[in-house]
């Protein structure tokens, strides 16, 4: 049985650097706040917890003189202006490339244009970029595009993890309500290439594993992007969410993981798919 691993299945820089960041910071200081989880993944919420990263709801719940660090998702505006007006030392683990969608939202803002926002309601980095501006419209799928009414003038973002699908579907309709129209194509280079990755695997392979919490928006659409290409895909935590049952008469075996999936628990199910036939051959998808 074949096992083909998505190249940059896992971590992404963004998430790297902030756990990177959350285990220097809680060494050197050791404690250190977040308000939240600092990725949607439960064990390496757990690992940084062991290490003095303790997560927050409230900016009133931090200690005096103990740094707060803020999220690779970014954070709301009202929130920096609290912290700042405390005094807080913050540490700031926002991913650049999320940092790039506030520059841009505030650009299109400033250009008197109705700023739309692509993404998931509620989710941590979409609430970051609708802090930026003034009464934005969040649009999560292409029902919600169908329902606003006709303007003159918009500015559009999307949620960085959002799929090209979605957002393309989405821009199609706003282009028949919308005059004079600029969208800004947000989604990140790690995102554009995971899911050309997922979609080579679930074309070719048997089997396909996405590995990451349920908690994570784009584990869940690597996972939804592979299911339309091939019934047999399974989104997992880790090995013990594998059935055997799974690879029976399966002759290649596609894994891939979202982007706060750390290394080793891709390895751990790497190791533990092969246990199921006694040749093992491990390649690599670029994509």
């Amino acid at each position: 049985m074949k096992i083909f691993v998505a190249k940059d299945a896992g971590y992404c820089f963004g998430v790297r650097d902030a756990v990177g960041l959350a285990h220097t910071t809680a060494e050197k200081y050791g404690n250190v706040y977040m308000l939240g989880d600092i990725v949607h993944n439960e064990q390496v919420v757990e690992k940084l917890k062991k290490a003095g990263a303790k997560v927050v709801q409230g900016l009133k719940e931090i200690p005096a003189d103990t740094p707060v660090l803020f999220r690779a998702h970014g954070t709301a505006t009202q929130v920096w202006q609290k912290a700042k007006g405390k005094n807080m030392k913050i540490i700031d683990a926002t991913c650049p490339l999320v940092q790039e969608i506030h520059d841009e939202v505030t650009k299109l803002e400033k250009e008197d244009r109705q700023i739309i926002i692509i993404g998931d309601h509620g989710h941590d980095e979409v609430v970051g970029i609708a802090s930026q501006v003034t009464n934005p419209i969040v649009l999560e799928n292409p029902g919600e595009a169908k329902e606003i009414k006709k303007m003159k003038k918009a500015g559009i973002v999307s949620q960085s993890t959002q799929t090209i699908e979605n957002v393309q579907e989405i821009i199609n309709i706003l282009m028949t309500k919308i005059f004079d129209l600029r969208f800004v194509n947000t989604i990140c280079f790690p995102t554009k290439r995971n899911q050309s990755q997922i979609k080579e695997l679930a074309d070719s392979c048997d089997v396909v594993l996405i590995i990451g919490s349920f908690t994570s928006a784009n584990s869940k659409r690597l996972s939804q992007l592979s299911s339309l290409r091939n019934s047999n895909s399974y989104q997992i935590t880790g090995v013990k969410d594998i059935c055997s049952d799974w690879f029976y008469n399966a002759e290649s075996v596609g894994i891939s993981a979202g982007a706060s999936t750390p290394d080793n628990l891709i390895e751990e199910v790497v190791e533990f798919v092969t246990c199921f036939n006694q040749e093992k051959e491990k390649e690599m998808v670029y994509g």
